[in-house]
């Protein structure tokens, strides 16, 4: 009994530091990473948005991936876009300052809701949507569900189809128990993760490399906090849950766009996930060995993407409405 005691007095002490440097990592990553924008209360939760840009201008909204936050736009793109377009960049429900109240509303429809209720107050009609990695998903979801409100979308590597299993980086966020993924959040996952994470990137960004400001200038220290652990895990499955529902409504997609993808992508195949969404009206082009995080690596080059998709838009609009 008293091994067994002891046992269990060991694990507790041993639970007990990792939350104790949890916390201090926590502490440290807000510190990096303050809040840049405003935030929106919505029904399940919150939004938190920066905005830049002329509002008389089209709407360009931009949406993050997973693990991810509205640094992730902030970083380089942004600003360039912000010269000839209102830009809002979201962090997604749960993500980075943003706040959702249960994992039920990692479902792509409840996500897509929440986005376009703060479009709502926002009044912005007509977006052209943004979307990287799982936020490619997010804005396909939002443009089937919302039609009249979505103008175009414009995707960078996106998620575009259900996979039989996360990708190997992001396999330890596929956690199904609300306590258990509650408790490794608020114990082992972010020192793991402050350990790890010159690894994590070196993987996400290959075969190009990770910027040496990632952690503070792109947000990822705000990665440091139970929130972030929790809210990825919730995404893992919540993706996982109704993505096959999105993918066959694909026929019914009305909305122009593009996808782009880099060649030698780790994460998402540019082949399964950007040249199959051209039967549904997308087009697809691809950057030569380029990886995933090509809207950190090559800003230049999406910013070019991103207008294109943008003046067919508005070519269209002005010959619907030329007065």
């Amino acid at each position: 009994m008293s091994i067994l005691l002891t046992i269990v007095l060991l694990l507790a002490a041993f639970l007990l530091c990792m939350n104790l440097w949890t916390r201090r990592l926590t502490r440290q990553g807000i510190e990096m990473v303050p809040q840049l924008g405003q935030i929106v209360p919505v029904q399940g939760g919150s939004i938190h948005y920066v905005e830049k840009g002329d509002p008389a201008n089209l709407t360009i909204v931009m949406i993050h991936g997973l693990s991810g936050q509205l640094q992730h736009f902030t970083y380089a793109l942004m600003d360039d876009l912000a010269e000839d377009y209102h830009v809002l960049a979201v962090d997604r429900p749960g993500c980075g300052y943003s706040t959702r109240d249960t994992a039920a509303l990692a479902a792509l429809p409840e996500q897509a809701r929440m986005i376009h209720a703060f479009l709502e107050t926002k009044n912005v009609d007509q977006a052209i949507l943004v979307g990287h990695s799982l936020g490619g998903a997010l804005s396909l979801e939002m443009a089937l569900d919302h039609p009249d409100t979505i103008s175009a979308l414009a995707l960078l590597a996106p998620l575009t189809q259900q996979m039989p299993e996360p990708p190997a980086v992001f396999k330890s966020l596929e956690i199904r128990t609300d306590w258990l993924r509650s408790l490794i959040g608020n114990t082992i996952a972010v020192p793991m993760a402050r350990k790890t994470a010159p690894l994590v990137l070196k993987d996400v960004f290959a075969p190009e490399p990770a910027p040496a400001d990632f952690l503070n200038r792109a947000g990822g220290a705000l990665g440091l906090r139970p929130s972030a652990f929790i809210t990825a895990s919730q995404d893992v499955i919540g993706v996982e849950s109704s993505m096959g529902e999105l993918t066959q409504r694909y026929s019914d997609l009305k909305t122009p766009g593009g996808i782009l993808f880099g060649t030698e992508d780790p994460i998402l195949s540019a082949e399964t996930h950007g040249a199959s969404m051209t039967k549904f009206g997308l087009t697809f082009e691809k950057l030569e060995h380029r990886g995933h995080m090509i809207l950190i690596t090559e800003p230049d080059i999406c910013a070019r993407f991103i207008r294109q998709i943008a003046g067919m838009t508005h070519a269209d609009m002005t010959k619907q409405n030329p007065h």
